[in-house]
């Protein structure tokens, strides 16, 4: 009752508290559950998989909520994705490709970009080294098969010690080497906590640019976030931590696309960088992924959709949560039009909402940031981590420093609760549509 009480704030006090919360919710799943179905139907039919990606199963309807893999963020035409913000491929020759033919995708699941991003390190780089706990077996499927590609010299499994695989990568890379480490659940990178931010993110600046050697370069990767069932232990989102060691970069993609070109920026980034991966998207989140070599930009938000009246900031799982409630909020079901203040209902015409996917958390893109909520006016920061020490306060309070003129009401935050992560409690942890639809419309109403 606790989470139902919070979620409830911002409705009508018309009827009893308890009596609203399951009224909201009941029409909440409904109408997105509506939305998931209308996603579904523009996807295109499975296309060639790419040389590594096993055979894709479509996943079974809910009868709650959509599955993440109905997002509409997710591009399911080559044209979608190769139309993707600040996509460069590596060997200079634009859409058109080498051949002048243009360029060809394949539909891959998050997990199959990362693998096809390590494999792409690896061919095209013979100093790069993949290596961490079971990564020859591969527990979440990134590096499966890459050691029969590349060899045990090159993809080679480590002893089960955290702080060993760092400080292993951290002096890998500073003799020339591209040291691509896995931690292999992100709530066990505590013990490399050390290595990466009293060693890592120093050594750049300590030697004057000069670590590491030239072509060196060091990236961790790491699962993180919730899933639904993995309790305290394996279902942490421990980015937070990392915000305070200036010199290392922390960054989170939202989808294959994302992942891989982000993946391929880290590993020619002689800046140490951390890679969290939204575990949950391993295989739910699906899409066209170009086959080629390509990078995307490191440190710079994405403007996933246009707004004028309110700014959503998210990064990786939520975006696609906050993508489902702002298109609830868009054309409300007459089953939650009683609950939204009447500025809100039809028919007045609906909010426009601007959604970016912040991608690199650390360090924060925050003149970017400041800047579109100079022109909306209203901000609500999304986020599965807990609220203290993460990323949602630091980036309101920046914000709000620096763009306090303009706003127009108190910046909004959902994130996860500052507990551990419980194990039967597990969804009431996690942002969902319905408190973020809620805390826009308290937003958009203050």
């Amino acid at each position: 009752m606790m989470f139902l009480s919070i979620r409830s704030r911002s409705l009508s006090d018309r009827v009893p508290r308890s009596i609203r919360c399951a009224r909201f919710h009941a029409a909440a799943v409904r109408a997105s559950t509506n939305i998931g179905d209308s996603a579904k139907k523009a996807k295109t039919p499975l296309a060639r998989q790419s040389r590594s990606a096993p055979t894709i199963l479509p996943s079974e309807p809910t009868m709650e909520e959509p599955s993440l893999g109905e997002c509409s963020l997710f591009l399911h035409t080559s044209d979608e994705a190769l139309s993707t913000p600040g996509l460069k491929f590596t060997d200079g020759h634009g859409l058109k490709g080498p051949t002048g033919k243009g360029r060809q995708t394949r539909r891959m699941n998050l997990y199959q970009a990362i693998r096809d991003a390590l494999g792409t390190a690896l061919a095209t780089n013979p100093k790069a080294f993949v290596f961490g706990e079971d990564v020859q077996t591969g527990v979440f499927r990134c590096t499966t098969g890459l050691v029969d590609e590349f060899g045990k010299k090159r993809v080679f499994n480590t002893p089960l010690t955290e702080q060993g695989i760092a400080g292993f990568a951290i002096g890998l890379a500073s003799v020339g080497a591209t040291a691509i480490a896995e931690i292999q659940f992100g709530d066990y990178i505590f013990p490399a906590f050390d290595q990466l931010v009293n060693e890592a993110a120093k050594q750049r600046y300590a030697s004057g640019g000069a670590y590491p050697l030239e072509g060196g370069s060091l990236t961790i990767r790491a699962p993180i976030g919730s899933v639904g069932h993995g309790g305290l232990y394996h279902s942490q989102s421990p980015e937070g931590f990392f915000l305070g060691a200036a010199g290392l970069k922390v960054v989170i993609p939202r989808s294959p696309i994302q992942a891989k070109g982000l993946i391929l920026a880290a590993v020619r980034d002689p800046n140490p960088i951390l890679v969290f991966e939204p575990k949950i998207l391993y295989r739910a989140a699906v899409e066209e992924v170009p086959t080629d070599d390509y990078t995307l930009p490191i440190g710079q938000p994405e403007i996933v959709r246009e707004g004028t009246d309110l700014t959503v900031v998210a990064y990786g799982t939520p975006l696609h949560i906050c993508q489902r409630a702002i298109d609830l909020l868009k054309s409300p079901p007459p089953s939650l039009v009683p609950f939204l203040p009447a500025a809100l209902r039809p028919p007045n015409p609906a909010p426009s909402i601007q959604l970016i996917d912040l991608r690199t958390i650390s360090p924060m893109p925050l003149g970017a940031i400041t800047e579109v909520v100079k022109k909306t006016g209203r901000m609500v920061i999304v986020h599965e981590a807990g609220k203290a020490g993460g990323v949602g306060n630091d980036l309101a309070g920046e914000v709000g420093r620096r763009a306090f003129e303009y706003l127009e009401a108190p910046i909004g935050l959902v994130s996860g609760w500052d507990t551990p992560v419980p194990l039967t409690f597990e969804k009431f942890y996690q942002p969902d549509v319905i408190r973020v639809f809620d805390k826009m419309v308290e937003t958009l109403a203050y």
